[in-house]
């Protein structure tokens, strides 16, 4: 079993699981099961930050792919039914509004759509456990779309660089920073729940 996370600060929550993790959605030859996790940008105005996320569906362009039923159990149950995934981010509240009109998804991110097509070439079973961190009412500031590199890491100097360049956007970023808080530690807890009931057994 793989889970692919788009941070390496994502993929340290999984420590307490015997699974292997994957920053970015790359090849995963050999994965009994794939797990999409990590946080995600709240599309439903009524989600919180925090608010855990394990969609029946995936909708990534014109596809549409069902997860696993009984992995979704596994991992908790379903809370949504479908999670839009897109290939760039979705900076402000009107980019959401629409998306959320449009494809009735509560939540969108940026690895599910490809760990979906990847586990349906594969013929493996496939989820989403994610959580809330910017909710569908806030446009992310600029700092927060230059903060990762190619490796999932944040590059603390380019985040620096951009406030200095425009300052008005740091209490934006403190309160990103907050909410992207509270989603880490809704997934602790999860995968501190999912440990407990060892329920991810059956595809370890």
């Amino acid at each position: 079993m793989v889970f692919v996370t788009g941070l390496t600060a994502e993929a340290r929550l999984l420590r307490a699981l015997p699974v292997e993790t994957r920053v970015g959605a790359g090849d995963a030859a050999g994965a009994t099961a794939l797990v999409s996790f990590g946080l995600a940008g709240g599309l439903d105005p009524a989600l919180r930050p925090g608010a855990i996320l394990r969609p029946a569906r995936v909708v990534w362009g014109d596809r549409v792919f069902a997860a696993d039923a009984a992995l979704v159990t596994a991992l908790g149950g379903v809370t949504c039914d479908r999670m839009l995934a897109t290939d760039t981010a979705l900076v402000s509240a009107r980019e959401k509004r629409a998306a959320h009109e449009q494809s009735g998804a509560a939540a969108v991110d940026m690895e599910s759509g490809a760990v979906a097509a990847q586990a349906a070439r594969r013929g493996v079973p496939f989820a989403v456990l994610r959580a809330v961190c910017d909710v569908a009412a806030e446009d992310l500031p600029p700092a927060a779309l230059l903060a990762l590199d190619s490796a999932g890491k944040i590059g603390i100097l380019r985040v620096a660089h951009s406030v200095v360049r425009r300052p008005s956007q740091l209490p934006a970023l403190l309160a990103l920073a907050g909410h992207a808080a509270s989603a880490r530690r809704a997934l602790a807890q999860e995968i501190a729940r999912i440990t407990a009931r060892g329920a991810l057994a059956p595809w370890l």
